[in-house]
């Protein structure tokens, strides 16, 4: 067999220097080199608890029955499916007639041909009836929703349309999902961080949004938009009303358009806490009635979980109408969301209702999915907090837990001398001691000094409680390595 030669032994015209300079700086930890070094102990053997990302049907949450049931007789054949005369036999008779309502939505070509670019006209008239019934408002028009690819695809079609020049700014949440900051690197845009408070249940405050937004004017950039996740990611914290309020006068009274990320809304955990859109708070808060808002949701979270089906819609409101047609222009460059991804969207805001033949069974199911949830948030969080030397807010939602961690001046130093931050190192370690993959938290940004991860709480328990006792162990064995529980001190991190 002849051997092929090295790709780095030839000097290519594309090669690092002429390629996209923004897309070499672009980072997106959360598949970055910690995942990479677990891919390949994977690879030689190693038995790897992946609590990296929030993936939930890769490490063992089942798929909701109903939805599996129903996206299966749209894509089969009629004569295969709803027309066959044993379908009764193999599908309730909900799922059958829903099945048929939605092939007649799609039309003869079925979900093999291109749907408008926006999305199935009846799949987004769902959407809109989810969000008034959610909201208790009037439904928004079917025109302003465009199904996606789950919302990372809609976030970003917005920030393409946003970013017309490098002192366009974003502001976004420290610490953020990297989706944004990546996107804007990407783009050529600028982020401004406006930091969450730790010691506040990661609270965002009015000073604070006022003082970076003060800065970035004074710097000479255009903020042009403003970032929120709730429920928070990675920090969990579900927003209150009158934080929303304040978001949304703070938008609205400086002209900037707010981007709500809420694809964690079905996941809240705190018995106190309620999620509350930013469409509902604009709506109700007076001098916002010309706030400008695009909401986006998926299928990925929730208690659905359907990672791989990448639906997802996004909401425009108050978007001036040549704005909306360019951002059309750009949906229409991808010639529509996937059609299996339509369906999804379309039952994860339009379930069984009650009396159907799959509503208690759904909901059943449902109640399985986030009774384990609740449990396993829990269970990691207090598991966290009774490691000497971590510290974690209660995740109130979401899918993650966000915990700081104090570990030896010494490892601080080590950590310099190879050129990579803290958290870095100490997942790497994490990874090669215990098996256990996480992302290091300076990959979402986070206050100088400190030092942290973020790991989901999706694993079986059996694996959760392994993961635990992982992480309760190497943070004895990494502190005992490098001298101690002495804190690494913020000069020391701010240079990393």
């Amino acid at each position: 067999m002849a051997m092929s030669r090295r790709k780095d032994d030839v000097e290519y015209a594309w090669n690092e220097s002429t390629m996209s300079q923004p897309l070499r700086r672009m980072r997106y930890d959360v598949r970055g080199e910690i995942v990479a070094r677990a891919e390949r102990l994977r690879g030689e053997g190693r038995d790897i608890i992946f609590t990296n990302i929030g993936n939930p049907q890769a490490v063992g949450q089942k798929p909701i029955t109903y939805y599996r049931q129903v996206l299966a007789l749209c894509d089969l054949p009629p004569e295969c499916g709803v027309d066959h005369p044993e379908v009764t036999r193999m599908y309730p008779p909900d799922a059958i007639a829903r099945a048929k309502e939605y092939k007649a939505a799609i039309g003869p070509a079925g979900t093999g041909a291109y749907s408008h670019s926006q999305g199935i006209l009846a799949f987004r008239e769902h959407v809109a009836n989810f969000i008034e019934a959610r909201d208790g408002h009037t439904a928004p028009c079917a025109d302003d929703i465009f199904l996606t690819n789950g919302a990372s695809a809609g976030i970003n079609h917005i920030l393409q349309a946003l970013i017309a020049g490098s002192n366009d700014a974003v502001m976004i949440p420290i610490p953020q999902y990297p989706i944004y900051s990546a996107l804007i690197t990407l783009l050529g845009g600028r982020q401004v961080g406006y930091e969450l408070d730790e010691s506040l249940g990661w609270a965002v405050t009015k000073s604070e949004l006022e003082k970076q937004l003060r800065q970035a004017r004074e710097n000479g950039l255009t903020v042009k938009a403003m970032a929120i996740i709730n429920p928070g990611n990675p920090t969990g914290q579900v927003m209150d009303r009158d934080v929303l309020e304040i978001i949304c006068r703070f938008c609205s009274d400086n002209q900037i358009v707010l981007l709500a990320d809420e694809v964690y809304q079905r996941n809240v955990y705190a018995p106190n806490k309620t999620f509350i859109s930013a469409r509902k708070i604009a709506l109700e808060t007076p001098g916002c009635e010309n706030l400008q808002l695009v909401s986006f949701h998926s299928t990925s979270k929730g208690l659905i979980g359907e990672c791989g089906r990448r639906g997802g819609y996004m909401e425009l409101h108050n978007i001036e109408s040549r704005v909306q047609e360019n951002v059309h222009k750009l949906a229409a460059t991808g010639l529509c969301s996937g059609l299996a991804d339509q369906v999804m969207t379309s039952l994860m805001v339009n379930p069984p209702r009650v009396g159907d033949a799959s509503y208690e069974s759904f909901v059943s199911e449902e109640k399985a999915i986030y009774d384990a949830l609740v449990r396993r948030s829990r269970a990691l969080v207090q598991g966290l907090n009774a490691i000497p030397g971590v510290t974690c807010e209660q995740a109130e939602g979401a899918m993650y837990a966000f915990p700081s961690i104090a570990i030896p001046q010494s490892a601080c130093i080590e950590a310099d001398k190879r050129n990579q931050t803290p958290d870095l190192m100490y997942a790497i370690s994490l990874l090669e001691e215990t098996g256990i993959c996480v992302v290091p938290a300076s990959g979402f940004g986070q206050r100088i000094g400190r030092v942290g991860f973020r790991t989901t709480f999706l694993p079986p328990d059996d694996k959760l409680r392994e993961a635990i006792e992982g992480f309760a162990r190497h943070h004895a064995l990494f502190c005992d390595r490098y001298g101690g529980l002495a804190r690494c001190t913020p000069a020391i991190v701010s240079k990393l």
